[in-house]
């Protein structure tokens, strides 16, 4: 076991170093998915997101397969960990996210002759108040539809859509409006479960540039409550690309999930990906806390660009690349896990293997040391 707390390197400027509940992870252990497993007829990957029930000590866990390779779809799970070690994952079941009408969501490819809504599903929560399961899609940037978040039952069968601020709806021009897969990737609840945050994973257009080797960019971090009402919105600052692509190869970085600590603080999940000249990925994350307090409530600023507002404060808890595992691959996912028997929070990450045999499906378990 590794212990990974208060790590320097950052990089920061003052303005964004942070103090909170949360001194740092203990790594716990790690467990894998086999690449390309069939499960209950389905090809499991693409896992994107992962939440944890106490009610009923499930995990849940959705694919971001825009139902190219089957329904889009979520996997139950049980997963088992302790303060000691990480000892297996199991699914359990699948289910099939349905649109309002009952159908499966369809292909891209399916859209112009069935219609509906094309579903590339980031984040998947379950309802604290125990009413099912809320989930955020990115949409389609080709098809110009937008990213949603939904509620549905525990079967998946369609609830409601949240109502969502004309900033967030496609634009046509590219001028104003979320980039296509780079917008709704994040999702969490307040615990008391009368807020829900959505996390931008890049900047609106008009917010600015994306993040490159050479500087970082900004997203918006947006609570709700539970009938769209915006209540607040922050600006996140995002770290710049983590090294640098190969000549004519691809590099980003961006907020890939987060989640909510107490009434002052979030954890935000930042993962960099830099292609090499053979077009295979290197994997960069970081896990930040971030503070509330100080920030300008930005919901009524049309962009970010020339305006002027205080962003929220983040301090580094974890550089996961320093963690001593032997691969660290796409992290897009996190969860709280069930407390330990220290009496410590538990925390779990995986990652999105892009159904790629260049990459891998990574849980990781770790204990949360609390802070003073």
């Amino acid at each position: 076991m590794i212990l990974v707390a208060l790590l320097g390197g950052c990089a920061l400027p003052a303005a964004h170093q942070a103090q909170g509940p949360v001194a740092g992870l203990r790594l716990i252990g790690e467990q894998r998915i086999a690449h390309r497993r069939i499960f209950q007829g389905t090809l499991v990957g693409g896992l994107s997101s992962i939440d944890y029930d106490a009610r009923s000590g499930t995990w849940i866990t959705a694919s971001d397969d825009r139902s190219e390779l089957g329904p889009a779809r979520f996997y139950t799970a049980r997963l088992d960990y302790d303060a000691d070690g990480f000892r297996a994952v199991t699914l359990d079941a699948v289910q099939t996210f349905r649109q309002a009408d009952g159908s499966v969501y369809p292909a891209p490819r399916e859209v112009a002759a069935r219609g509906g809504e094309v579903a590339d599903i980031e984040a998947v929560r379950f309802d604290p108040n125990g009413d099912g399961i809320w989930y955020a899609s990115e949409g389609s940037d080709a098809l110009g539809t937008g990213p949603f978040v939904k509620h549905a039952g525990a079967d998946g069968g369609y609830r409601s859509t949240l109502p969502l601020p004309a900033m967030f709806k496609a634009s046509p021009g590219k001028t104003a409006g979320p980039r296509g897969n780079l917008s709704f990737e994040a999702l969490a609840f307040a615990p008391d479960g009368r807020s829900l945050w959505v996390g931008m994973e890049a900047p609106l257009y008009q917010d600015g540039p994306l993040a490159s080797p050479e500087h970082g960019a900004v997203s918006r971090f947006t609570q709700f409550d539970r009938n769209g009402k915006v209540l607040a919105q922050y600006a996140y600052p995002i770290d710049r690309v983590q090294g640098h692509p190969a000549p004519g190869r691809f590099g980003d970085n961006g907020v890939s999930e987060m989640l909510v600590v107490d009434r002052r603080h979030l954890l935000a999940l930042e993962r960099s990906g830099v292609q090499d000249a053979t077009g295979r990925f290197a994997f960069f994350i970081r896990l930040y806390l971030v503070e509330l307090d100080g920030a300008t409530d930005i919901a009524a600023l049309p962009t970010l660009q020339g305006a002027r507002y205080t962003p929220l404060k983040k301090r580094l808890l974890m550089d996961v690349n320093r963690a001593g595992l032997d691969k660290v691959d796409n992290l897009e996912g996190m969860s709280w896990g069930p407390v330990l028997a220290n009496g410590h929070r538990s925390l779990v990450l995986i990652s999105d293997d892009n159904f790629s045999p260049d990459e891998v499906t990574q849980l990781l378990a770790f204990d949360v040391l609390p802070g003073g």
